[in-house]
């Protein structure tokens, strides 16, 4: 049956072919890459993230990992005032468009492992984009969309 949250709702919604699908704009983002699986690379892209910005609040961060080039970013949306370059990251965009999105709740570190898994269930599901990534979608600290890129 799964893991549930205390509610008794599971831990992830729209499994296998109840994925929701989403259309999505353009993020202008700020990132900093670190090559290596997600596991390792992540905290250490974060990490570097959060050290170049003067608040975290408010902020949406978004990870997005290449299987092909084994690259993880680590990435926040552009605010007013935001200087990629000077925090030493650079700038980028999460391209829009359609996507199967789940949503995985609980504690940080009991969603993490489950991110591949939903990810290759998604990707089981409907016709992947290859032109674009996959996304996660840090919503808070006990919440993480996955959008994963489908044909439209």
């Amino acid at each position: 049956m799964g893991q549930r949250t205390p509610g008794g709702r599971p831990l992830a919604w729209g499994t296998g072919p109840a994925f929701e699908r989403v259309a999505t704009d353009d993020v202008p983002v700020m990132f900093v890459s670190e090559d290596g699986a997600p596991p390792v690379a992540a905290p250490r892209a974060f990490a570097r993230l959060v050290a170049s910005l003067p608040s975290l609040r408010g902020r949406r961060f978004y990870g997005i990992f290449d299987r092909g080039t084994g690259e993880y970013r680590a990435c926040v949306a552009i605010e007013e005032g935001d200087d990629p370059l000077a925090a030493g990251g650079s700038r980028g965009v999460i391209p829009g468009g359609v996507y199967l999105r789940a949503r995985l709740r609980g504690p940080h570190d009991e969603m993490t492992p489950r991110i591949r898994e939903t990810f290759d269930a998604m990707a089981a599901a409907g016709m992947p984009d290859r032109a674009r990534r996959a996304v996660e979608f840090y919503r808070r600290s006990d919440e993480l969309i996955l959008l994963f890129p489908v044909t439209s």
